[in-house]
C-alpha cells in the first residue's frame, strides 16, 4: 500500500458550509481531498467540487450514525477559537454566541452530548442506534418546514429569522434552510397543487350535491377577497367543510365582477352540475350576483322548488347587523354608561370611594366595572351588565362627587337593562352557532323562531324607544326570514326528533290565527321538494339523483312544456301506488330527545329504509347556515386577512390560505391536535 504524505491544505477562504464539520481537507502534492472524521475516507475537497457528494456520504456513513456529532462540532470549534485568538486569549463561551445575521453560517451552539447509564438495556440500545442511523432526507424535510408553514399559518419570513436558522442549524446541521429565490414559497406551492388534486379528485367522485358558502374578506391595505367553501355530507354521512378558492379582488370590485368570479370558480372545480345552494354574508346585499349565478345555472338544468332553497344567507351576519341596529339607536345611552365608568376608573382614589358608596347602598356585587372595546359588541355587553349592577351606585355619587356629569336618569337605566338583555340573547344565539363548526341545518330552526317570538314581544312594548329599537331590530330579522325559514323549516322537519311537530309548535306562537296556512305551506313544500327527488331518481338516467344533476332536462322545447306533466305524472300514480319514504318517515312517532344523539349516524343507519328520503335529507342537512367562525362572529367588523398573508402574490396568498384549510383536516394532524398540539394560527385580524 502505498503510503500518503498528506499535510493540513491551507485555506484559502474560510469554509461555510456545515458539512465541513465532518471533515478535513489535506492536500496532496497538488490535489485536495476532503477526509472523513468518522471513517477516514478520502474524498475530492477541491473548491471545484462543491460539497454534494460530501452530503451523500455522510447520509451513507455508517460509523458517523453511532458517534457521537457534539464531540466533532467541539472539537472543530476549539481549532477555530484557537487559531483565531491572539496570544492564547481565552475561547469565548458559548451563551455568548453572536445573533449576527452574517455570522450564523460559521458559529453552530454547542449541542448537549447525549449521556447513556450504565444500566440501559439491551433494547434500549438497540433503539438508540435504530434512530442513529435514519437517512436524513433534505427535500422532505424541507417540505416539512413548508407543510408546518401552511398548517399553522406562519409567516413565510420566518425562514430567514436568526433564532430560527440557528435552531435548525444545531438541530440538523446538514438540513439547508434556502430561501433563495424563494425556495420555501415555491414548496408552499407543490403542496397546495398535490392538497388540491386531492380534493378535486374527491369532489369529483362524490355522488351528492354540494352547497357553497360566499364568504368576503377585507385587509389592511383596503383590498379585497372572496373565500369560496363547499359544504356537503359525504358518502360516509361526515359533514366536510373544504375551501376551494380564496381570490383576491380590485377594491372597486362589484357584484358582475363577483358574479363572474364564482362561475369561473364553479367550471373550474366542475361543481356546477352538483350544485344545491349558496350562502351569502349579508341578508340585503348580492341581489345582482345571486341573480346571476341563478341564470347561469338556469342555462343547464332546473333548481329544486324552482330555486326557492338556492339562495341562503348567513345567520351569523344577521346577529351582528342588528346588533348594530342596537348600537346605533342606543348609540347615547351607552356612551354615557361607558363613560361614567371610565370616570369610576380614572383613578384609584375614585374608584375607591365608589366601592364604598356601593357598600354604604346595600351592593354586594362581586363583579367588577369593565369598560368596552370598540372592537368587540360582546364587551359592551359586558360593560353594561356589570354597570347595572352598580346602578344604585351611580346614581348616589352624582352626590358626592361634583366632576361626575354623566348620570343616567331612572328611565335611562331601565331602558339600559333592556338593551342588555336584548344584546344577551344575541350573544347566546351566536355563542350556539359559533360554537359547533360542524353544526347542521337542522339545529338552527328552533333557535331563529325563539328569536323570532322574542322580537314579537319587545315590538309591543309600551315604551317608545324600546319598541323602535325592537322594530329595527324585527326588519333585519324579517328580511331573512323571508328567504331562509322554508329551507330552516325542513331541515328541522327532517331530524326524527321534532319532523313537523316542532313546525307547529313554533308557527302556532308566531303566527297565531293564520298558523294553519303557514304550516300548509311547508308541508306542501316539503312534499313538492320530495316529489323531485323522486322523479330525478326514477328517471332514464337511474343515477340521475345521485350524481348531483337535479330533475331530468334536456334542451328541447317541448321537454319544457310538458314539464308538469311530468310532475303530475308521478304525484298521480307512482307516489300513490306506495307508501313513499316521506310518508312513512312522517308517520311514525318523533325519535326520543337524548344529548348523544347524531344525526348524521341515524339517517346512515336509516338510509336503507329511507332510500330516497335520505338523500334528500344529505343536501339539506349540508347547507351551510352560517360563514363567519368565533374569531369574528362577536367583532364589529369583518374578517380581515393579516398583514403577512396580504403581503403576498395573490397565488402564493390562495395557496397559504387554502393549505391551512386542507392540512388542518389531515388524519396526521388530526391526531397531532390529541395531544395538545398548538392549533394553527388565525391568518385573519380585526380591523382598527
Amino acid at each position: 500500500m502505498e503510503i500518503i504524505n498528506e499535510v493540513p491544505a491551507k485555506k484559502t477562504k474560510r469554509l461555510t458550509s456545515v458539512v465541513w464539520n465532518h471533515f478535513e481537507r489535506v492536500r496532496k502534492a497538488d490535489a485536495q481531498y476532503a477526509v472523513c472524521v468518522h471513517c477516514k475516507k478520502k474524498l475530492s475537497g477541491s473548491s471545484n467540487s462543491g460539497t454534494t457528494h460530501l452530503r451523500n456520504h455522510l447520509v451513507r456513513c455508517l460509523k458517523r450514525s453511532n458517534f457521537d456529532v457534539s464531540q466533532i462540532l467541539s472539537a472543530k470549534r476549539k481549532r477555530n477559537e484557537t487559531s483565531q485568538s491572539p496570544l492564547g486569549q481565552s475561547n469565548l463561551a458559548v451563551a455568548a454566541i453572536s445573533y449576527d445575521e452574517g455570522r450564523i453560517k460559521d458559529e453552530i451552539l454547542n449541542p448537549m452530548p447525549l449521556k447513556f447509564e450504565h444500566e440501559q438495556t439491551k433494547e434500549e440500545a438497540i433503539q438508540t442506534i435504530n434512530l442513529g442511523s435514519v437517512k436524513f432526507d433534505q427535500e422532505r424535510s424541507r417540505l416539512d418546514l413548508a407543510r408546518m408553514i401552511m398548517l399553522h399559518g406562519y409567516p413565510l419570513a420566518m425562514v430567514n429569522h436568526v433564532g430560527f436558522k440557528i435552531f435548525v442549524k444545531n438541530l440538523q446541521p446538514l438540513f439547508d434552510v434556502n430561501n433563495n429565490d424563494g425556495a420555501i414559497e415555491m414548496d408552499c406551492l407543490t403542496i397546495y397543487n398535490k392538497e388540491k388534486h386531492k380534493l378535486y379528485e374527491a369532489i369529483r367522485h362524490f355522488h351528492g350535491r354540494i352547497s357553497l358558502a360566499v364568504d368576503m374578506w377585507g385587509s389592511h391595505e383596503s383590498a379585497g377577497y372572496v373565500c369560496l367553501t363547499a359544504n356537503y355530507i359525504d358518502d360516509d354521512w361526515r359533514l366536510q367543510k373544504k375551501m376551494l378558492n380564496f381570490i383576491s379582488l380590485d377594491p372597486s370590485h362589484t357584484d358582475d365582477v363577483l358574479s363572474e368570479v364564482v362561475i369561473k370558480s364553479l367550471t373550474d372545480w366542475a361543481i356546477d352540475h352538483k350544485l344545491f345552494s349558496m350562502t351569502f354574508d349579508d341578508c340585503s346585499a348580492h341581489e345582482i350576483m345571486v341573480f346571476r349565478i341563478k341564470d347561469w345555472l338556469s342555462q343547464n338544468r332546473p333548481f329544486f322548488k324552482d330555486g326557492e332553497l338556492f339562495d341562503v344567507r348567513c345567520v351569523t351576519h344577521l346577529l351582528k347587523s342588528i346588533v348594530q341596529e342596537v348600537m346605533e339607536a342606543c348609540h347615547d345611552l351607552i356612551h354615557k354608561i361607558r363613560e361614567s365608568v371610565r370616570h369610576v376608573k380614572s383613578t384609584q382614589t375614585l374608584l375607591g370611594k365608589f366601592n364604598e358608596i356601593a357598600q354604604q347602598a346595600g351592593i354586594s356585587s362581586v363583579r367588577r366595572l369593565v369598560l368596552d372595546s370598540l372592537m368587540q359588541w360582546k364587551s359592551t355587553y359586558l360593560m353594561l351588565e356589570s354597570a347595572i349592577e352598580y346602578r344604585g351606585a351611580f346614581s348616589l355619587l352624582q352626590e358626592h362627587d361634583s366632576s361626575y356629569t354623566k348620570a343616567l336618569s331612572e328611565t335611562e337605566w331601565e331602558w339600559a337593562s333592556s338593551i342588555a338583555g336584548f344584546l344577551k340573547f344575541l350573544l347566546d344565539f351566536t355563542t350556539i352557532v359559533v360554537g359547533n363548526k360542524y353544526a347542521t341545518a337542522n339545529i338552527f330552526f328552533s333557535e331563529i323562531c325563539d328569536m323570532h317570538i322574542q322580537l314579537i314581544e319587545w315590538c309591543r312594548s309600551p315604551d317608545d324607544f324600546l319598541s323602535s329599537v325592537a322594530l329595527k331590530m324585527k326588519d333585519r330579522f324579517d328580511t331573512y326570514w323571508s328567504k331562509c325559514s322554508l329551507g330552516l323549516a325542513i331541515a328541522a322537519i327532517l331530524d326524527p326528533r321534532f319532523k313537523m311537530k316542532l313546525v307547529e309548535y313554533y308557527y302556532g306562537q308566531i303566527y297565531a290565527s293564520t298558523a294553519p296556512d303557514r304550516i300548509k305551506e311547508v308541508a306542501d313544500g316539503l312534499r313538492e321538494l320530495f316529489t323531485e327527488y323522486l322523479m330525478a331518481s326514477s328517471s332514464p338516467d337511474q343515477d340521475s339523483v345521485l350524481s348531483g344533476s337535479s330533475l331530468p332536462s334536456t334542451s328541447s322545447a317541448s321537454r319544457d312544456k310538458l314539464k308538469g306533466f311530468d310532475k303530475f305524472l308521478y304525484e298521480t300514480s307512482q307516489s300513490q301506488s306506495m307508501s313513499s319514504d316521506l310518508e312513512k318517515y312522517l308517520e311514525e312517532p318523533v325519535f326520543p330527545r337524548n344529548c348523544d344523539f347524531s344525526i348524521l349516524n341515524w339517517w346512515k343507519v336509516h338510509t336503507p329504509r329511507y332510500p330516497i328520503l335520505s338523500v334528500m335529507a344529505r343536501d339539506i342537512l349540508a347547507i351551510s347556515v352560517s360563514t363567519l367562525g368565533p374569531e369574528v362572529a362577536f367583532s364589529n367588523t369583518g374578517r380581515t386577512l393579516d398583514q403577512d398573508h396580504s403581503s403576498l402574490t395573490p397565488d402564493t396568498r390562495e395557496a397559504l390560505v387554502c393549505g391551512q384549510d386542507w392540512l388542518r383536516m389531515e388524519p396526521e394532524a388530526a391526531s397531532l391536535a390529541l395531544i395538545n398540539v398548538h392549533a394553527p394560527l388565525p391568518i385573519s385580524t380585526e380591523t382598527n
